[in-house]
């Protein structure tokens, strides 16, 4: 068996940090992960490392996972049966904001999300109401605006008109909305940097800017210009991708899908502890000097 390389043992702590912090805050056991792991190992390894692309054994998954094969095949038979579970509004939900932050109809002069009228007896089509009807008319359009209004989706304005919260593209509240989007974004990023690091496929886009010299006051201004030119870039790509998909539409092979994403965050710094000078940090010219835009 080949050596692990420490480096990617680093790599995964380092990558599996904010989630356990995330099941220890919503009482998700060591037990629990295990058997969660046991079931994702199962998959991964059923679904892409076949054998002459013919079905595995379990004895063959076994050897593979390291996991034993009375477990083998309870999970394989449980694999088959479970479906992931997706919030119904959430399809629906980001068909008609991509709508809303890309027709020209939808955005002013800026264009920015117009504040729409309730109701098409209001603002004709180019209404809240008329938003909904052109994406569904089997839901109400007040039953979406509830739903909207208590996962921060959007707000009134003082003339009563229906605001989008376009910084809101994953609801600013709903647990259940915000796990959906939490796993899809993470996992394609996740994905888009795996496969990059394993190699031997065109490298996918996966760039970050680091700074770690930083005052409180510039990281709210990098907070602030990041949020303001990330919301442009994501309205541009949301804008042709859905031009595009109304002409692939018509084609047989128009089965990929793809998701561009941005993020920012920020911690305090803690620094090294030691008595040697030589591990003292890098003078603060220095660690400038080394700090760039990195891709896997």
């Amino acid at each position: 068996m080949s050596t692990i390389p420490p480096t990617l043992v680093s790599a995964l702590k380092q990558v599996l940090r904010p989630l356990i912090k995330l099941m220890l805050a919503k009482g998700l056991t060591f037990t629990y992960l295990i058997e969660l792991l046991k079931e994702i190992f199962v998959e991964i390894a059923d679904k892409d490392y076949k054998i002459n692309n013919k079905p595995s054994t379990d004895s063959h998954l076994s050897l593979l996972t390291g996991i034993h094969r009375k477990d083998i095949k309870r999970l394989r038979n449980y694999s088959q049966t479970v479906e992931e579970a997706i919030p119904p509004n959430v399809s629906l939900g980001s068909r008609l904001v991509s709508i809303w932050t890309s027709e020209a109809r939808f955005l002013d002069e800026n264009n920015q999300p117009k504040p729409l009228p309730r109701f098409i007896k209001e603002g004709g089509e180019i209404s809240f109401e008329g938003l909904v009807a052109s994406v569904s008319k089997d839901i109400r359009s007040r039953v979406v605006l509830d739903e909207w209004l208590r996962i921060g989706i959007v707000h009134f304005n003082d003339e009563k008109c229906v605001c989008l919260n376009t910084a809101a593209f994953v609801p600013s509240q709903g647990f259940d909305e915000k796990a959906y989007y939490f796993g899809e974004s993470l996992h394609d990023h996740a994905a888009a940097a795996t496969s990059n690091l394993l190699g031997g496929a065109k490298p996918y886009l996966e760039r970050s800017v680091y700074y770690d010299a930083l005052s409180t006051s510039s990281i709210q201004q990098l907070a602030e210009q990041s949020e303001k030119l990330g919301m442009e870039t994501l309205l541009a790509i949301n804008k042709q991708a859905m031009a595009l998909e109304q002409e692939d539409i018509l084609e047989k092979n128009s089965k990929y899908r793809m998701r561009f994403g941005i993020y920012f965050y920020s911690e305090p710094v803690t620094p090294p502890i030691s008595n040697n000078e030589l591990d003292q940090p890098l003078p603060r010219s220095l660690v400038e000097a080394e700090n760039n835009i990195t891709q896997s």
